[in-house]
């Protein structure tokens, strides 16, 4: 296998255990030659991370809570130490509170909003504005998104529309980074059973259909997600930045409401 990664440095936010998506990402970086280092979100995960850390040779293995600016300043601080420049930055962040991801949209609380805003949406900004003096010409920085940022998804909610923002995000990142030579972009990955996801009422319903009406008939793994991040991550994505790349057995482009076994539906 080519290293696409050889000589590169990753730092990895959002590892939370084996299954993480995050955790995934970290795996296929460090195969393809990249040094990886990780960031967790809270001390109760220190447990399960560290022995993953240990997995890929990680030397830097730091909690922090990305809702806090003076968390996020130490952190860099003692990266500029201890890492020193960063190629790739991996944003896999995203939390809303579980009463949030049921029943309807419009019973959202203005305190889960700003949660699920905060989380999910300003901490890439956050990170993205200190690793920026780490970063030089040609780095990358990563998130995740999902396709209930452009579309209703049941059950989605106020996690739609902080995916929503956070797209929005890596376009005006990428306007903002891109003279100095840092690209920035999402995956918008299909539905993968994470922990993380099963706080998602109705979640396995909606795989099961991703994966019944997707063009190629299946569903997703997090080591195809991995995969996409390493190729934004590798100087063969030089040019793209500002993207939503999609890696969802090309569920995203079938109209709602198709039946994969009678054909299209639709005004006649």
């Amino acid at each position: 296998m080519t290293a696409l990664l050889e000589g590169k440095t990753a730092l990895v936010f959002g590892v939370a255990n084996d299954r993480s998506i995050a955790w995934s990402i970290a795996e296929q970086m460090h195969a393809h030659g990249a040094r990886v280092e990780l960031s967790y979100a809270s001390e109760p995960l220190q447990r399960r991370v560290e022995p993953l850390a240990a997995q890929i040779g990680s030397r830097f293995v730091r909690q922090c809570d990305l809702t806090d600016d003076a968390a996020i300043a130490d952190l860099f601080s003692t990266a500029a130490r201890e890492i020193g420049t960063i190629d790739i930055l991996v944003h896999a962040v995203a939390y809303a509170d579980r009463t949030d991801l049921q029943g309807r949209f419009s019973d959202t609380s203005r305190s889960g909003f700003a949660l699920a805003m905060d989380v999910s949406v300003y901490s890439l900004v956050a990170i993205a504005h200190a690793a920026l003096p780490l970063m030089k010409p040609g780095a990358s920085i990563v998130t995740l998104s999902y396709y209930g940022g452009q579309k209703v998804a049941p059950n989605y909610n106020v996690m739609g529309v902080a995916k929503a923002a956070l797209e929005s995000s890596v376009r005006y990142l990428a306007a903002d980074l891109g003279p100095q030579g840092v690209r920035v972009n999402a995956i918008s990955a299909g539905p993968i059973r994470t922990l993380s996801a099963q706080a998602v009422s109705g979640f396995r319903t909606a795989a099961a259909k991703a994966e019944s009406v997707a063009p190629l008939r299946r569903g997703i793994a997090a080591d195809d997600v991995a995969n996409a991040a390493v190729w934004l991550g590798s100087d063969m994505a030089r040019n793209v930045t500002g993207d939503v790349l999609f890696v969802d057995a090309g569920y995203n482009i079938m109209a709602g409401g198709t039946d994969p076994d009678s054909g299209a539906q639709g005004p006649q």
